[in-house]
């Protein structure tokens, strides 16, 4: 049994101030039992004065996060539209997990199927020719305006910048056309009581949670954007996630959990967003000093005697009502009149100042932190050494790889496996067993998920280390190919063969280095067709005479 502490016994004060005002009194008690209670970490002091009034609430997440979401995402927002580091952070994680799309590559459990390694590609090729023709048609998207891979780019953009998003996953029939899935994006903000109602243990923020498993059973959509300016009187749809049947997930919710118990998501910027405006702040005002200070006006000033000895009343007041309507807006080349009496007070405001980019530099440094994002690639400048420059590359590719099997899970396989799904139950693929067992089902709908490579800062070097990986059996074609630009190798490898064929039918294929010439393999190994017979065909083929002649 754990050890317990007594609360340290009242004095005649603590009497006092606990007649007299109980709450504070209850907040001093708590103060001394927490003194008494203290343990051996400086960090849980309350005698110290730089911690004496650092004293945070210990809430759930639901009590730590939901209150303050609605703000949160307002906030982000308007950093993603005016603030150049935050929609630099979210475009440079968008581009580098998404890019130009995840693309599916089959992996199906074959030995696991019975099937042979002929039948096994055979279906996976017709699978992905299949999959690739819905993915690439706007018939995937609801509204019908973005294909599959714009529906990652903006499923994954809307969920750093308000911390989830919602997809939805209907079937619908179109016109001449079978029912099909088809995917729409919900707003995180349209997830939500309705009618404002208070949440519960059962209800959170328009969440309906499971007591004893804290699985979410189904959640509310709003018809309309609370924000929406046409706003009518909205109505609320309750989507349940899995049909209780069939179990099909009805919605897909992505989020990055960072609590256990959280059911809402936290914008990706939220913890920065302090130190981002005010950096977006000083940034503006340094701006602005700059432009005043480069502004060139002429000021002339007007001697009183000679004023009044020179002009007549109406010319007086001419020339007073003009000079009061000066607003005091500084413009280059402006010639300013000054009143009689008047005089311009300048100061010297030393811009552009030499301590604003190495102090900005420093904030960014800390961003890029919170981020996940060295300031190299946050500010895409790289002006240091090669080795620095590639581990900086390296440190940002891992959290991006983190990202992008988080898009891959939670988005691209529950949406493949919903399509194939259809695809199965209405007779256009044949997978026996499919929906026997779940565990034949998963051997079915296993898959590679591919985006663009990382890139490569000296590709000689980095070919030449993926060729001794190769070479060594550390590492394979397929895994190289797919870390250099994100493309299969067997793709690469169809393409290959095509066009070597094709340029053996034109007479000009030569041979790669360490390959016998007319094969494509490697020196040593069999292959077909005669090896050049003369010194002429030699030396064509090394290139010293045109191809043809």
């Amino acid at each position: 049994m754990a050890a317990t502490v007594a609360a340290p016994p009242q004095n005649l004060l603590d009497k006092a101030i606990a007649y007299l005002a109980p709450r504070v009194a209850a907040q001093r008690m708590m103060a001394r039992t927490q003194l008494a209670l203290a343990g051996g970490y400086t960090g849980a002091k309350m005698d110290r004065t730089a911690l004496s009034r650092w004293n945070p609430g210990a809430g759930s997440p639901t009590a730590d996060i939901i209150r303050d979401l609605p703000m949160l995402r307002a906030r982000s927002r308007d950093q993603m539209r005016n603030a150049p580091v935050a929609i630099g952070a979210v475009n440079t994680t968008v581009s580098h997990v998404v890019g130009t799309g995840l693309a599916y590559t089959p992996a199906i459990d074959a030995k696991f199927l019975g099937l042979t390694a002929e039948g096994a590609t055979a279906w996976g090729d017709d699978t992905k020719r299949r999959f690739t023709a819905w993915a690439e048609s706007l018939d995937c998207d609801l509204a019908r305006r973005m294909n599959f891979y714009g529906i990652q780019d903006l499923a994954f953009r809307s969920m750093l910048e308000s911390g989830d998003v919602m997809v939805l996953t209907p079937r619908i029939a179109r016109a001449g056309m079978q029912a099909r899935l088809a995917l729409q994006l919900i707003e995180a903000d349209r997830v939500c009581n309705p009618n404002t109602m208070p949440n519960t243990p059962t209800l959170i923020d328009g969440m309906e949670i499971d007591p004893k498993t804290g699985e979410t059973l189904a959640c509310h959509v709003a018809r309309q954007h609370p924000g929406d300016l046409m706003a009518q009187p909205n109505v609320w749809d309750r989507v349940v996630l899995r049909g209780s049947k069939t179990g099909r997930r009805n919605l897909l919710h992505l989020f990055k959990p960072l609590r256990p118990g959280q059911v809402r998501g936290v914008p990706f910027i939220a913890p920065i967003l302090e130190p981002l405006k005010q950096l977006n702040r000083w940034t503006d005002a340094e701006l602005n000093a700059a432009v005043v200070s480069g502004m060139f006006s002429v000021f002339i000033k007007m001697d009183p005697d000679a004023f009044d000895e020179m002009f007549d009343d109406d010319a007086k007041g001419a020339i007073v009502e003009k000079s009061s309507s000066w607003s005091g807006e500084m413009e280059s080349g402006k010639a300013v009149n000054l009143l009689p009496g008047e005089s311009v007070e300048t100061s010297s405001p030393g811009r552009p100042n030499p301590a604003f980019d190495p102090f900005w530099a420093a904030i960014v440094r800390q961003i890029g932190m919170a981020l996940e994002l060295p300031y190299e690639v946050l500010t895409m400048h790289f002006q240091s050494s090669y080795s620095a420059a590639r581990a900086a590359l390296l440190m940002a590719w891992k959290a991006f790889k983190s990202r992008r099997d988080m898009l891959a899970t939670y988005l691209c396989q529950p949406t493949f496996e919903l399509w194939l799904t259809d695809e199965v139950a209405e007779g256009r693929i044949s997978a026996p067993g499919f929906f026997a067992d779940p565990i034949v089902r998963a051997a079915w709908c296993k898959a590679v998920w591919t985006g663009d490579g990382p890139g490569s800062i000296d590709p000689v070097k980095e070919v030449d280390a993926a060729q001794k990986r190769v070479d060594m059996g550390i590492s394979t074609k397929e895994a190289e190919s797919i870390l250099y630009d994100g493309i299969a190798w067997q793709q690469k490898h169809e393409q290959r063969v095509r066009e070597v064929e094709a340029e053996r039918a034109a007479g000009i294929y030569f041979a790669p280095s360490g390959r016998v010439a007319g094969s494509g393999v490697e020196a040593g190994q069999a292959q077909p067709g005669p090896a050049p017979a003369s010194e002429e065909d030699d030396a064509e083929a090394a290139g010293d005479a045109p191809a043809g002649e």
